[in-house]
């Protein structure tokens, strides 16, 4: 998953992610290591957080925008 690098490249700290999603630091560091797997839910909010698409944050595709 992309979290990490789109974090980094908006100057988002883990803590400041997790508390505008109402999510722990914690959950955070495990999504961003592969150590857990986000649910369909947290994949949306980290999708529109960061206004891309869930295929790229998942990898399936370079294109960050959203086909709409």
């Amino acid at each position: 998953m992309r979290l990490k690098e789109l974090r980094k490249q908006h100057n988002i700290t883990q803590v400041k992610l997790a508390m505008d999603l109402n999510l722990n630091q914690n959950s955070i560091s495990r999504y961003e290591t592969g150590e857990h797997e986000a649910d369909y839910a947290t994949l949306i909010a980290f999708a529109d957080y960061f206004n891309v698409s869930i295929d790229y944050l998942l990898e399936r595709t370079n294109n960050p925008k959203l086909n709409k």
